[in-house]
């Protein structure tokens, strides 16, 4: 058996291609190449559709609050109920309201020309997790480090501002999705560098509530938990904020808009039913 050490691999022009973190940098640069997203997109579109739409049912809403906004600077925070399957979803619907269709999937040609101006934010160590994540990691994902979790544990981590750097950019020309949360835990308290990205770029704020998906699928994958389940989305209008108030009470009001505040917590369908499942 060859074993290869990293000293080798750096000393060797023909496999330095195969240092991890050179992959890395490699796989962050074609998320820019349009032409490798459309591919990407249309793949993972065309292999997961028949569960979202046809094993499963999605029930769409509010896509009318998509139709008019600008190219750019547009922030969408949602719930986070699986690590991929909720991404996806946005990608399918995003494609469908750019080929016309309102609150629907309907037949997924959307795929032959898919919308590819968004961008989401994931977790470093999830995107590095499986093959799968790094190929779906050319669909437009920013990779940042969580400041509070690493490797299942708890960790206290001071804010990377590269990590912010690359919201920002990502915001001055395309539509970002993010997930205060940072976790696929209901009513997890939500992270205030949202809020900070909010106040810095002063983004149109969509927020959308998402519901089923971890019922229907496994958290890390595509794998079913239960077939026949109700996945629904709802587009809310977007919020009206005030860039100047303070961090906590924007966090506060995105929370609220995504119905994953206190208030929520006890009237959610989502927290009686993981109460009667257990």
């Amino acid at each position: 058996m060859l074993f290869v050490t990293r000293i080798q691999l750096c000393q060797n022009p023909y496999l330095a291609a195969l240092d991890l973190p050179v992959m890395h940098d490699f796989l962050q640069r074609l998320t820019r190449f349009n032409p490798v997203r459309k591919l990407v997109y249309a793949t993972v579109g065309i292999v997961s559709y028949p569960g979202l739409a046809l094993i499963n049912t999605i029930n769409i809403s509010g896509t009318e609050h998509l139709k008019d906004l600008p190219k750019q600077n547009v922030l969408f925070v949602s719930n986070h109920q699986t690590y991929f399957a909720d991404v996806i979803t946005f990608l399918h619907i995003f494609c469908a309201v750019k080929w016309r269709k309102k609150n629907k999937l309907g037949i997924p040609y959307y795929l032959l020309n898919p919308f590819t101006n968004v961008y989401y934010v994931a977790a470093e160590e999830t995107m590095k997790g499986s093959f799968l994540s790094r190929i779906f990691s050319l669909a437009g994902a920013i990779t940042v480090k969580r400041t509070w979790r690493a490797n299942g544990e708890e960790v206290q981590r001071n804010v990377d501002t590269a990590d912010t750097s690359k919201i920002n950019e990502a915001l001055s020309d395309s539509w970002v999705i993010t997930f205060p949360q940072g976790t696929t835990k209901p009513f997890a308290p939500g992270r205030r560098g949202t809020a900070h990205i909010i106040k810095q770029n002063k983004p149109i704020v969509v927020p959308v509530v998402i519901n089923g998906f971890w019922r229907a699928f496994t958290k890390k994958g595509l794998s079913f938990k239960k077939k026949g389940s109700l996945l629904s989305v709802k587009f809310k209008e977007p919020l009206n904020i005030d860039y100047n108030d303070t961090v906590d009470n924007i966090l506060e009001k995105v929370m609220d808009a995504i119905e994953q505040s206190r208030k929520y917590m006890l009237k959610s369908k989502h927290h009686l039913m993981t109460k009667l499942d257990k």
